[in-house]
């Protein structure tokens, strides 16, 4: 089902693009500076963190699917209007939202359309008849949000985004049959009725939704602040599309594996893998862990080892956008600590881990508690807040604090099997889907547990709970009073490698075409009748075509490898470069040796019986040797350049 009826939006208002989108993201690195010359793998946390401001934001077209079957009636539908209401007086003229409701079946509202000055008064009317009665079809109602989506005139460099909410549990079809494709689905579990796991497994179907718990609150503002911290992230969003790949460095180290909580990775998993993170809020970040198993260097002096590289990339406007390479070097030697002491890892590092083992805890109590064996649940996530406690003596993050307040909250509702099964299963839901995606949800509500926020979250948060809507403004002064993105320097990354790369091929096809023709001539040169000659009679110039034939064929054999790089991520290791290096500088000195000595042979000759064809054509084969060596040579420079930026 789709449709195809959304208002054509209007076009965007004129602006200078950043000079460097690639600066829209920044990439930072923490990994220890010293590794064992011993096998042994070691930990590097990659953060991406997008710029805090959201001047270049992608415009959003949001499909709100909204439950109003008879369990809604009373205060809860109008927390829900209340709560749409905010949402119709955030967007701006560049948004398009569009409203379908579900019952017994669901009714399209009103297709996509821009949230100007006119449509919002017709929005809130529409929004202030809602009615409540029937059952719940979650599956109609996704399905037609989905179609909406899909069915887009105008898609082009536009955000697409779902709000589902329901508070109750699905009695009319299957919503977790339903493939959102693309399409991110943020799902909303109003009350303690509702059906987390089937919520939570929508949310997980596409990367960049999320599953949110809504506690039936005193505050009737509960709903609103929750909508409005996925809302906040929405009207930021900046990069689309955000892929990271690390590339092993081959003969020093392998990907033993890449902690990315639920993203999707691409690659063959020990060389190269991509992680795909989708869309990214404005002051939003993603953190993963690589662990590297580096190779046995034993026999080696301490050195300076380049172990991966790192890019990543993004949709911006419309456009493809990718970084620089960034390489990851580490100091081995006999004397480096031993990697699995925790306490020689940088902070940020440290930080991380105690993160991914506090996820883990919860999910390992989650399954006990599911097999009702709720004394050991409690008891796992006990031990977790010991570990916890004694992580936060050494480590000063905020973030810790959060994992302690939900580790209290959680053990409260894992208490016993009714308290689990009204709250508790809900709460770990949000709360694991929110740390595999590193993006935040609500647990009960929005103001206690604040893991993954953005400032302009924290706005929307103070915002929501006003009771005056009339004061709410529109998402574009919000971004007025937040500064201009600050040019990013560049990472202090390591040297580029073969920053040359072109110069490196226009040069090796040089050396093999000038000794091609080198040897090509001076194997031609013969003359005819009985004082004839022929260049194999002599010593020189049977040294000299060979020595050309092998420069030849050597440099287009590199020529094609050094193309190859040219499209390719792919790594060389140190090894390589050496071996290059020498062979260049051998072949150079071949090839100058035979072109002096051939000199040398055909001056005699000229000397003593002058100048004939013979003499022409290996004085001129002799020119094209020596211009061959120049090639060569100069291409040793460049090899000697990769050498030193590798060691």
């Amino acid at each position: 089902m789709q449709f195809n009826n959304d208002e054509e939006p209007p076009p965007p208002p004129p602006k200078p693009g950043p000079a460097r989108p690639s600066r829209l993201v920044r990439l930072s690195k923490h990994h220890s500076s010293d590794a064992p010359l011993a096998p042994n793998v070691q930990e590097v946390l990659l953060e991406l963190k997008c710029v805090s401001s959201a001047t270049y934001r992608a415009p959003l077209d949001l499909v709100a699917v909204i439950d109003v079957s008879g369990s809604m009636a009373g205060d809860k539908l109008r927390q829900v209007q209340d709560a749409l209401v905010f949402i119709i007086r955030k967007l701006t003229d560049v948004d398009r939202l569009c409203i379908v409701t579900f019952a017994t079946e669901a009714t399209l509202r009103c297709s996509l359309r821009c949230v100007t000055a006119a449509a919002r008064t017709e929005l809130e009317a529409l929004v202030g008849k809602l009615e409540a009665s029937g059952a719940t079809n979650i599956q109609d109602g996704l399905q037609i949000g989905l179609g909406v989506v899909a069915g887009r005139r105008s898609a082009a460099g536009r955000a697409a985004s779902i709000m589902l909410m329901s508070d109750g549990e699905q009695n009319i079809g299957d919503a977790t049959s339903v493939d959102p494709g693309d399409v991110p689905v943020h799902t909303y579990g109003f009350g303690a009725g509702h059906d987390p796991d089937v919520l939570g497994a929508i949310a997980n179907k596409r990367l960049g939704g999320g599953y949110n718990y809504v506690r039936e609150d005193a505050d009737p503002t509960n709903l609103s602040q929750t909508f409005s911290q996925i809302l906040a992230g929405l009207v930021t969003i900046v990069p689309q599309d955000l892929r990271l790949t690390v590339t092993a460095f081959p003969g020093e180290a392998t990907i033993r594996r890449v902690h990315a909580g639920a993203y999707q990775q691409i690659g063959d998993g020990s060389s190269s893998v991509t992680v795909r993170f989708g869309d990214l809020y404005s002051a939003e970040a993603r953190r993963v862990i690589v662990e590297l198993a580096l190779g046995d260097r034993t026999a080696s002096l301490p050195y300076r080892a380049t172990v991966a590289e790192v890019r990543y990339g993004f949709i911006f406007q419309g456009q493809q956008v990718a970084s620089d390479p960034v390489v990851i070097t580490m100091n081995r030697s006999g004397r480096a600590p031993d990697p699995g002491d925790e306490s020689t890892k940088p902070p940020e590092l440290q930080t991380e881990l105690v993160r991914l083992k506090h996820v883990e805890s919860i999910r390992e109590a989650v399954g006990k508690a599911d097999q009702n064996k709720m004394e050991e649940a409690w008891n796992i996530l006990a031990e977790a807040l010991e570990k916890l406690v004694e992580a936060a003596k050494r480590l000063v993050d905020p973030m810790l604090d959060m994992l302690r307040k939900e580790l209290l909250k959680m053990m409260k509702l894992f208490s016993s099997p009714g308290t689990y099964r009204k709250e508790g299963k809900a709460l770990a839901t949000s709360a694991l889907i929110s740390h595999d995606l590193q993006r935040v949800t609500a647990r009960g509500d929005a103001k206690e547990i604040r893991i993954f926020t953005t400032p302009r979250m924290d706005t929307y948060l103070e915002q929501a709970q006003q009771h005056d809507k009339e004061e709410i403004k529109p998402a574009d002064e919000d971004a007025r009073g937040e500064p201009e993105p600050e040019p990013q320097p560049e990472v202090p990354a390591t040297p580029a490698v073969g920053k040359w790369r072109t110069l490196s091929v226009v040069l090796r096809l040089l050396s093999a075409v000038l000794s091609l023709l080198a040897f090509s001539i001076m194997a031609s040169a013969r003359t005819p009748g009985w004082a004839g000659d022929r260049y194999d009679r002599y010593e020189t110039y049977r040294y000299a075509v060979g020595v050309n034939v092998i420069v030849c064929f050597y440099s287009f054999a590199q020529a094609l490898v050094e193309t190859r790089r040219l499209v390719s991520t792919r790594l060389w290791s140190t090894q390589c470069y050496c071996i290059t290096l020498i062979l260049d500088q051998v072949l150079a000195y071949l090839l100058m040796s035979a072109s002096s000595a051939a000199a040398s042979r055909n001056h005699l000759w000229v000397y003593g019986f002058g100048i004939d064809r013979f003499s022409r054509k290996i004085n001129t084969a002799v020119w094209f040797s020596f211009l061959g060596f120049l090639a060569l040579a100069a291409h040793s420079v460049i090899s000697l350049a990769n050498l030193f930026s590798r060691i």
